[in-house]
């Protein structure tokens, strides 16, 4: 993770991030054993086993954590295996992810938690598991939620939207005990229809098929209207659209127990970009207008949207190359997010880097109910090295991910972890 934890680091003049503590300063930082030990103006070390950085141009903060990713493992290897999603992971920065449950089989039982849980038990990333809301993620019948729960789940989601409200209003009621995470996907199934661009001139000019952004908001407000009747806690995952974080800013200053996260993706491209036809910009939702996106950034930033979520999706070179239309949706993103939104929002100054690093770290741990992590002197720390300036190429040979189905494939671009 950028970090050794077995001997005495001193990094001199380096740009220390701490988002709990609101800090950004260039100071010195000393590590002992993965110990912060000083931060200081200037610290002299004459221990001669102290090994001395130069920080200049480097930042330390406090690693990554992505609320919900794909794993091809178990059921589709040749997508991802979890050795290889462990590795992207460290690559990018991330020390804890969010498994998602549309595994084969399915995470609709205790008994795929805990192969997983075995199988990852020493891993440098700790995974977080999503059980499944419904069995086989068929939003018929509810999955067993209490073994779940008691497997060691981190929360609930069926990563895919219900069309069938009084079953939600159920999952909710039911779900309540256990005080877990529940990820809903905001999204009207009849209103989508065949969509697969944001409905707009766009979409006329492209011939795609439009789906409206309705679609979304009327399912968000659907959903926060069961929220203010069970009081279940809620997480809206990837929210796409300006009017969506309108209805979760009037939510959370109603009190409603909701929070919600954006797929990076969204913040910084638009669906213009869409007339290259490129499959790997096929997302569900669909990238918004230049108006969502601005809205989604300021959402970020004024903390109504909470996390910004990698939403790791890998798939094979041949399920991607196909005609737009018929592209699975999603992409890869765990080597790639923070280099890509520190360029494009904090080198632009749409973010701050304490906003930035608020959204990818201790704002996606609070939305799992999970101890913030920050940086403290005399307390261990879950710390990454970032180098902005370090520019690579985006390859398959470099990437430590399986598959690589990204839009900045053969690109050239700034910012990388050191490890």
């Amino acid at each position: 993770m950028g970090i050794m934890v077995n001997n005495r680091q001193l990094f001199q003049q380096i740009r220390i991030l701490d988002p709990i503590s609101q800090i950004d300063r260039v100071s010195d930082i000393l590590l002992n054993q993965g110990i912060i030990t000083e931060i200081s103006d200037q610290i002299i070390s004459h221990d001669e086993k102290t090994e001395i950085i130069d920080g200049k141009g480097l930042i330390i903060a406090p690693a990554l954590v992505d609320l919900y990713s794909q794993s091809g493992e178990p059921g589709d290897e040749e997508r991802e295996t979890l050795k290889s999603l462990t590795e992207a992971s460290q690559a990018g920065g991330f020390s804890r992810v969010g498994i998602l449950p549309n595994t084969n089989p399915v995470i609709d039982n205790p008994s795929v938690v805990s192969w997983i849980k075995q199988k990852t038990a020493h891993n440098p990333t700790q995974f977080y598991i999503w059980g499944a809301l419904t069995q086989n993620l068929a939003g018929a019948i509810i999955a067993p939620l209490a073994e779940l729960a008691e497997a060691g789940v981190i929360g609930f989601t069926d990563n895919r939207p219900h069309s069938n409200l009084q079953l939600v209003r159920k999952l909710l009621e039911y779900a309540q005990p256990f005080n877990l995470p529940v990820a809903l996907v905001p999204t009207n199934i009849e209103l989508r229809g065949n969509g697969v661009i944001r409905e707009s001139r766009t979409s006329i000019r492209l011939g795609l098929v439009g789906n409206p952004d309705i679609a979304e908001t009327i399912a968000i407000a659907s959903l926060l209207e069961l929220v203010s009747l069970t009081k279940t806690p809620i997480h809206l995952m990837r929210i796409s659209t300006a009017r969506g974080v309108q209805l979760i800013k009037q939510a959370k200053e109603n009190n409603l127990p909701v929070t919600a996260s954006v797929n990076w993706h969204h913040l910084i491209l638009n669906t213009e970009i869409i007339a290259s036809y490129n499959p790997n910009l096929k997302f569900e939702p669909p990238l918004g207008t230049e108006i969502d996106r601005i809205a989604l950034v300021q959402g970020i930033k004024n903390n109504i949207i909470d996390s910004i979520a990698v939403d790791h999706t890998p798939y094979t070179y041949e399920e991607k190359t196909v005609a737009f239309a018929q592209a699975p949706q999603g992409s890869i993103g765990l080597e790639l997010i923070l280099p890509l939104l520190w360029e494009n929002l904090v080198i632009t100054g749409e973010l701050s880097a304490l906003e930035l690093w608020r959204s990818l770290s201790i704002n996606p741990l609070k939305c799992l109910k999970q101890e913030p992590m920050g940086i403290q002197v005399g307390k261990p720390a879950e710390l990454v090295l970032f180098s902005p300036q370090q520019s690579w190429m985006v390859t398959p040979s470099q990437l430590k991910s399986l598959s690589f189905n990204t839009y900045w494939l053969d690109q050239q671009i700034n910012g990388k972890l050191i490890l």
